[in-house]
């Protein structure tokens, strides 16, 4: 199976025209033949904390949105946005999977980065999330949770694919480089993760990309950096199942 990473910029906290700048971008992957599309965490505000502005109901412009484009290309469409579940309750960040059928999963971020006030201002997630596309098991993650290998290691024996979308910035990408590798090796499985380019919060942040879809083994089979870009590649979960046969490594945990 083909998947694709859109790394792309952000129109700060206008959606319509986020929304006009990637309906282009998702023509493309869905034109080399990706099935699953990967869009950045907040891909139609950037990680803006005016919520009064950005924060939508479930169902939102923003799944509307991946649910219109995923039946008009017959692809698997993901990407992140703030949305609210109830009223009085802070939005959760919500990583929303649409499939070209209508349907929809939706993970809800487990670790709120505390660092930058995520932690009074959002929900957390109560549980990961792993679903099967067309024959490929992933699981889906938001940018911080990155961090946080005790629940990757978790869902890993049902997994052949982690999916990520962030907003990382720039002065940390190393480390973003470097977990993005240790996820794929730790668990033997692909990481295909999709990171926003361009400046964000009025100018104050910088965000350098560094998409990239990982294989098994920890081989880098496609990046991008600081600018707008397309990544592709091929993952395959027989690919998965040999490297985790030759190296049983997982059965080592205990």
């Amino acid at each position: 199976m083909k998947v694709a990473c859109v790394q792309h910029d952000i129109a700060w906290e206008d959606r319509e025209a986020s929304f006009a700048r990637l309906r282009p971008q998702i023509a493309a992957a869905a034109g080399a033949g990706a099935r699953i599309v990967l869009l950045t965490e907040t891909f139609s505000t950037g990680f803006s904390m005016h919520l009064d502005r950005v924060a939508e109901p479930r169902g939102g412009p923003g799944s509307r949105f991946l649910a219109a484009e995923a039946a008009a290309h017959g692809v698997w469409l993901g990407g992140s946005c703030f949305e609210v579940d109830e009223p009085g309750r802070p939005p959760f960040n919500s990583f929303v999977l649409a499939g070209p059928d209508g349907t929809e999963h939706r993970y809800r971020k487990l670790h709120r980065f505390g660092y930058g006030g995520e932690d009074t201002r959002f929900s957390a997630g109560d549980k990961t999330v792993t679903v099967e596309v067309e024959g490929l098991r992933v699981s889906l993650f938001v940018c911080y949770d990155l961090r946080f290998a005790d629940d990757w290691w978790g869902v890993a024996p049902d997994t052949d694919a982690y999916l990520v979308v962030a907003n990382w910035p720039e002065p940390r990408r190393r480390h973003w480089q470097a977990l993005l590798v240790a996820r794929a090796i730790e668990n033997q499985a692909y990481v295909v993760a999709c990171n926003r380019v361009g400046s964000g919060a009025g100018g104050k942040l910088e965000y350098a990309g560094d998409s990239a879809i990982v294989d098994p083994l920890g081989e880098v089979l496609a990046s991008g950096a600081r600018s707008e870009a397309l990544l592709v590649a091929d993952v395959d979960p027989a690919r998965v199942a040999a490297v985790r046969a030759e190296f049983p490594f997982l059965a080592d945990r205990g």
